[in-house]
């Protein structure tokens, strides 16, 4: 249960910032010998997904009140390339749960960071549906752990001349329907019975909830400082964690 809580505060901490939640996830849940690795980033993820909807419900209500608004427009032109990436990367991405590929994606997540951060802030432009498009592949190619989903969304946002407030702001709302759509998948699996699930759920729910709390304040913190952070720091983090994930997996 400990463990649980742990990851739970992990996924809190690290979804919103770009260092790869699932990742440190992965790279945790394998040294502490926790099987369905997968079930459980995505059910973290779901209370990281309820954190977003409580600090931009407003935003959403709007969303949900114009569902041909520019905002939702953007928010489909964004999924429906995630969601085609996934679908045709999905055996390899399950097998990147097992930890195999996780310093290779550590080390290309701190090498997108680093270029973002020598090339942000040039030409900014209001978003467009260029950038959503730009973000949504780039979330497709962040379905693996290590990869930073928020990370590699907000930067191609950048690379492509959004402005940082906006890409910080859809990379949170567009990761809603993905990780929706993942939650679902996973349900129709168990009831189906294509997968057996070992997980303590009483520490799983508890970790939900720590992620939950977790999540709303970073996502606060983030947008607060999104001007201000310099991505090259990251990418020194997450080129340690790649040297690190060498010797320990």
């Amino acid at each position: 249960m400990l463990v649980l809580c742990l990851l739970g505060l992990v996924q809190g901490l690290c979804e919103f910032l770009p260092v790869s939640s699932s990742g440190h996830l992965v790279l945790l849940s394998s040294l502490f010998g926790i099987s369905d690795s997968l079930f459980v980033s995505i059910v973290l993820h779901l209370a990281t997904m309820l954190a977003v909807i409580v600090v931009f419900r407003k935003d959403l209500w709007l969303m949900i009140r114009h569902p041909f608004s520019e905002e939702c427009m953007s928010v489909y032109i964004a999924t429906i390339p995630t969601c085609v990436i996934v679908l045709v990367l999905m055996p390899l991405v399950e097998r990147a749960f097992g930890g195999g590929f996780l310093a290779v994606s550590f080390a290309l997540s701190a090498a997108l960071l680093f270029i973002a951060s020598k090339k942000s802030g040039q030409c900014q432009s209001s978003f467009a549906p260029k950038h959503a498009l730009l973000m949504g592949i780039a979330q497709g190619i962040a379905v693996f752990p290590g990869i930073s989903r928020s990370g590699t969304t907000i930067c191609a946002g950048l690379l492509s001349g959004a402005k940082r407030s906006d890409a910080a702001k859809f990379s949170f709302i567009m990761s809603l329907p993905v990780v929706l759509l993942s939650m679902l998948l996973e349900i129709v699996k168990l009831v189906r019975g294509d997968e057996i699930i070992s997980v303590n759920v009483a520490g799983l729910v508890l970790g939900s909830i720590i992620a939950f709390v977790v999540g709303v304040l970073s996502i606060k913190l983030m947008m607060k400082l999104t001007e201000r952070l310099n991505f090259k720091y990251f990418a020194a983090y997450l080129l340690f964690m790649a040297a690190l994930t060498i010797f320990l997996i």
